[in-house]
């Protein structure tokens, strides 16, 4: 296995020492983000991270029904050649976040697999344009790269086993991508939620307090026009993703509502890597007032 190796400052001790010194009294979301990735290093982190083992662990909170289907989970990105699957479905890696190869017929007819040179990605494509001996290619490329990052970084996903996940394609009403509903939990609370719609098209993202208060919020996309309905089931994700948060002092919980049934879709500890964006600044003090991180994780 072939890959590039951990950035010098990643594994630096002295760089560790900075850090810590500089996240000692943090403040502010992106402050807090940081503050948790150098010293929050429990197993629970490992499985959020894992796209595989989390799957177990939603199934214990909230039952397996909120579980979108998998086809498959391989070690071997050549045992894709011979698995039998639908003409839409979801390929991920397990160890990282921020890759994934949507398959099905709605997709734009010249969308194409990205090059292994730049694997780490989104992308929808067309059946015709996912050759199984392309996918593996794809897969392989994400098995070879670590996520991680070393212990100064996002050091959980380095733990997890790097393995490829096959799962069933969750579609909107329109038949199209769902929209994505991030809710930040707090201590077992959920304060605010994030929507991402479009994602391979006209993106879109807005922001939302627990009632469903539009927050004069930019994380970069555009607003939706007009902004997003207030789901008929929010109570109940809202619930959901409370459950969910239950064990830590913050993690984001990542739902969909698909035709009236909530599916559940990733854990994230370290939204945007310690580094959100916040359009004005001060909401990035807003983001960390209902999170008080311990003086030490056990």
């Amino acid at each position: 296995m072939t890959e590039a190796p951990v950035p010098w400052r990643e594994r630096s001790r002295l760089v560790r020492a900075l850090r810590l010194w500089r996240t000692r009294h943090p403040r502010t979301f992106r402050e807090k983000v940081r503050y948790k990735m150098l010293r929050d290093h429990r197993a629970l982190l490992v499985t959020f991270a894992d796209k595989a083992a989390v799957r177990d662990h939603v199934a214990q909170l909230i039952g397996s029904e909120y579980l979108p289907e998998v086809y498959a989970i391989v070690d071997d990105a050549a045992d894709l050649r011979d698995l039998v699957l639908p003409d839409a479905y979801v390929v991920k890696p397990t160890h990282g976040s921020g890759a994934a190869v949507i398959v099905s017929n709605t997709a734009p007819p010249d969308a194409r697999l990205p090059p292994t040179s730049a694997s780490w990605t989104y992308r929808h494509v067309r059946t015709d344009s996912a050759p199984r001996e392309g996918l593996i290619a794809l897969t392989q490329s994400w098995l070879d790269q670590l996520y991680g990052q070393g212990p100064n970084r996002e050091w959980a996903y380095g733990y997890v086993p790097r393995r490829v996940i096959v799962e069933a394609m969750l579609t909107g009403e329109d038949g199209g991508i769902p929209d994505d509903y991030k809710f930040f939990v707090f201590h077992g609370t959920c304060a605010f939620i994030q929507v991402d719609a479009g994602r391979f098209g006209l993106r879109t993202q807005d922001f939302f307090d627990a009632e469903w208060r539009h927050l004069a919020l930019s994380g970069g996309p555009p607003w939706a026009d007009p902004p997003p309905a207030k789901p008929a089931r929010l109570d109940e994700m809202l619930e959901l993703a409370g459950r969910l948060g239950t064990g830590t002092d913050f993690v984001r919980v990542d739902l969909y509502d698909v035709g009236g049934r909530i599916v559940f879709g990733e854990l994230t500890s370290y939204p945007a890597g310690g580094d959100s964006p916040f359009f004005p600044e001060s909401f990035n003090a807003v983001f960390g007032r209902p999170w008080t991180v311990p003086r030490r994780y056990r």
